[in-house]
């Protein structure tokens, strides 16, 4: 059916940014309470999945590949996330343990950006998370075959009712070997505050092989 509203140009879109400012003053030494702070005030802004971040990997002809997948836990030892190991981004992950992950927060004009190492969580973690999943989610878990081809919808539907049968005690719903967690290690943090006329501020933090953080301001 036709749209008889009339769609603005996209190269007239425009937004002035004027929520809030980010100065060097104002920052922590280290990263990761910024990041809580933030990741805290997205969640309070009524801004729905602010745990939503784009994951940025490589794949095997070095082209880059990215998805939106949600963060689970943070702490000083890194990011965590849970996929299927053998989905395109695990497979990717596996042979380049490297990724870029992104936040964008548009309720809160901010962004972060994060770069690091990637390592599987172990399994005692995997298990715990798996467990605490909704009923629903532990079965799809297991009745999709992630990033593979599928013939046609009927045959997940027919996947996911024989998965339904044979663990039909939800507390029998065991975590499938080729799923569980991933940790992203950061190396560098940029936080992004939206300003007037874009001359945003950007903030940089980055770790040495001494573990020391480095804090730089960048040009929006």
């Amino acid at each position: 059916m036709k749209n008889d509203q009339e769609v603005q140009p996209l190269n007239q879109l425009r937004m002035e940014y004027e929520r809030d400012i980010l100065l060097e003053s104002n920052v922590p030494q280290y990263p990761f309470p910024l990041f809580e702070q933030w990741i805290g005030e997205a969640m309070n802004s009524g801004q729905p999945e602010p745990n939503a971040m784009h994951l940025a990997t490589v794949d095997g002809d070095g082209m880059p590949a990215g998805r939106i997948v949600l963060l689970k836990g943070c702490d000083e030892h890194g990011l965590t996330f849970y996929t299927n190991y053998n989905s395109d981004k695990g497979q990717q992950l596996e042979a380049n343990p490297r990724a870029a992950a992104t936040f964008f927060w548009p309720e809160n004009e901010r962004q972060i950006r994060i770069t690091g190492q990637v390592a599987r969580v172990d399994e005692t973690e995997s298990d715990a998370y798996f467990q605490s999943r909704p009923v629903g989610s532990r079965l799809g878990a297991w009745a999709s075959a992630q990033s593979q081809p599928l013939p046609n919808r009927a045959a997940l539907e027919k996947a996911m009712e024989a998965v339904s049968a044979q663990f039909a005690d939800p507390m029998t719903i065991p975590r499938p070997p080729h799923w569980g967690g991933y940790r992203l290690k950061p190396i560098t943090f940029e936080f992004w505050q939206g300003r007037r006329s874009r001359l945003h501020d950007r903030i940089k933090y980055s770790i040495d092989e001494a573990g020391a953080w480095t804090i730089v301001r960048l040009s929006p």
